[in-house]
C-alpha cells in the first residue's frame, strides 16, 4: 500500500530536519495522491527541481516507491517558478517542497532515477 503524499511529505521534511537541513512546504496539494515536486538548494544558492519520475522508470520488484528525476538542473529562480506554474495549471494538486539538505546529499533523501 503506498502512503498518501500528505505522509510522505511529512517523513520527508522530518528527514531533511533529522539531517540538519531546512525543509518547507511552499505549495499543498492533494492529501491523497498529489504529485511531489521537491526544489533542493545547495550551499553556494544554486536550485534544482527535482518531481515525479516517468511510470516506465519505476521498477516492478517496489511498486509503492516514489520516484523522482531531474527536471531543471541549477535553473534560475524564474524559470523554475515559470516550469511550477504550468506543472500547476497540468495538474491542480501538485506539492512543492523546497529543501536545504544541511549534510545529508538529495540522493539520500529522495529515490533518483536518470533517464
Amino acid at each position: 500500500m503506498r502512503l498518501t503524499t500528505e505522509i510522505w511529505v511529512s517523513a520527508l521534511v522530518r528527514r531533511v530536519f533529522a539531517a540538519g537541513g531546512f525543509a518547507a512546504v511552499v505549495r499543498r496539494g492533494a492529501a491523497e495522491a498529489g504529485a511531489v515536486f521537491v526544489l533542493a538548494r545547495d550551499r553556494s544558492g544554486e536550485v534544482t527541481l527535482y518531481g515525479p519520475a516517468a511510470q516506465t522508470m519505476y521498477d516492478t520488484a517496489r511498486p509503492d516507491e516514489r520516484l523522482f528525476s531531474q527536471l531543471e538542473p541549477g535553473g534560475n529562480a524564474e524559470a523554475l517558478e515559470r516550469r511550477l506554474e504550468k506543472e500547476s495549471r497540468f495538474d491542480p494538486d501538485i506539492w512543492v517542497v523546497e529543501i536545504e539538505a544541511g549534510g545529508m546529499p538529495v540522493e539520500e533523501l529522495i529515490a533518483l532515477r536518470t533517464p
